[in-house]
Formats: structure tokens, C-alpha cells, sequence
């Protein structure tokens, strides 16, 4: 997959969420939480690979994206704020949904210009096989990428490289920390629940994928074989 069709399908993949997001009910505040969640890590991994590896590529191969190459970079600066704030508050805050509807807006926004001004530059200008194997590159890039948004961090070459590899390897780790955690609490409940003859508790994990994947695998575990 060349490198364009790789941050389209990204591109795809968050419009499906917000979409989604915009369809759900005032009080569906567990739905919203899902959604947010995973809003932030698409856009967190889309961002990094972006920034660590189609930015600098382009500026470099294609000069006349050196513009639009550093309006791109403020405005994943400022989403990265907005995500930031919006993973620690509560989908019940007064300003959750007006902070997630500035965002999409946003994004949306940004989306657009990379897809009918900056997309067009380099793929006029780059090769079939140079975009192939800058997608691969990207494909792998994801895999080691923050899945939370650091907007302090550097955004450019070559600290933003170090420094992503290294934050993406401690976020995954909380990830898993915060599964674990979610995890051994529901089960604990659970417990509480089948001892006393109450209803087992209805929890819904949050975070990322990973959090969300590994918080389900502890309950289920730890739940009686029949």
C-alpha cells in the first residue's frame, strides 16, 4: 500500500468515529467515552507517522510543500492540545461535547487540505515505487507510534524520531498497565457479585485498544470455567 492510500484509509477510519459520535444520544456518555478513546489513538498514531516520516519526506523530495508542510505541523499541535485535554475529562463535563465538535471541525478542516492540495504535490512528484515503499515504512511506523497525544514533544526530524519511539514504547506499556488495572477491578466485582447473589456489574473498559483488549482478557480469565 503506497504511502497516500495509507493516511486516506487513516482519514476514512476517523470520519467513520466522528460520524459516529454525532449520531449518539445527549446521555450516552459510556458510547461517547468508547469513541473519544478511540479517536485519540487513531489520531495520535496518524499524527506520528506523519510527522516522523510523510512530512519530512515531502518537504524534502517535493519543496513546494514546505508551507503547507508547516501549517500541517500547527495544526497537529493544536489538535494534540485538544486531545490531550479531552483524555482525562469526563464525557459528563458541560464542555466534552463542545470540545469533541471543535475538534472534528478541526480535522476535518486539515483532512481536507491534505487531501485536495498536499496529497496531489507529492504524488505528481514522487514515483510509484518511492510512495510503496514510504507506505511500508509507515505501516511499521505505526506499530512503535504514540497512541496518546504528547503535544509538548517534538514534531520534527531528528528528535521527534527518538523521542516518538520512546514515548510510544511507554505508552504501550501503560496501556497494558491500565487493562491489567480495569481488568483485576471487574473481576474483583464480579467475585463480590457471584459470592453475594447480587447482579454481575455492567463496566465498560476505557483507553486505547490495547487498554480496552487487555482489560476484557483479565475479566474473562479470571471469570468460572462452566
Amino acid at each position: 500500500m503506497d504511502a497516500i492510500t495509507l493516511l486516506r484509509n487513516d482519514h476514512k477510519t476517523v470520519e467513520a468515529l466522528f460520524k459516529r459520535f454525532e449520531k449518539t444520544g445527549d446521555s450516552a456518555f459510556v458510547e461517547k467515552r468508547e469513541i473519544v478513546d478511540r479517536i485519540i489513538e487513531e489520531l495520535s498514531v496518524h499524527a506520528a507517522i506523519e510527522e516522523q516520516l510523510f512530512y519530512p519526506t515531502a518537504r524534502s523530495a517535493v519543496p513546494s510543500t514546505e508551507t503547507i508542510a508547516l501549517e500541517s505541523l500547527e495544526e497537529h499541535h493544536i489538535v494534540k492540545w485538544v486531545l490531550s485535554e479531552l483524555e482525562t475529562l469526563d464525557a459528563r463535563a458541560e464542555r466534552f461535547d463542545a470540545k469533541v465538535t471543535v475538534l472534528i471541525e478541526n480535522v476535518r478542516h486539515h483532512v481536507e487540505e491534505e487531501q485536495t492540495e498536499f496529497f496531489p504535490m507529492v504524488r505528481r512528484s514522487l514515483g510509484r515505487r518511492a510512495l510503496a515503499e514510504l507506505g511500508d515504512a509507515m505501516a511499521a511506523a505505526k506499530k512503535t507510534a504514540p497512541t496518546h497525544p504528547h503535544p509538548r514533544s517534538p514534531d520534527a526530524p531528528p528528535a521527534n524520531s527518538v523521542v516518538g519511539t520512546i514515548v510510544g514504547l511507554v505508552d504501550r506499556l501503560n496501556d497494558n498497565a491500565s487493562g491489567l488495572a480495569q481488568g483485576g477491578l471487574a473481576a474483583g466485582q464480579d467475585l463480590v457479585a457471584r459470592i453475594t447473589g447480587a447482579t454481575r456489574p455492567k463496566t465498560s473498559p476505557t483507553g486505547s485498544s490495547t487498554a480496552r483488549k487487555t482489560a476484557k482478557t483479565v475479566r474473562a480469565a479470571a471469570a468460572p470455567k462452566r
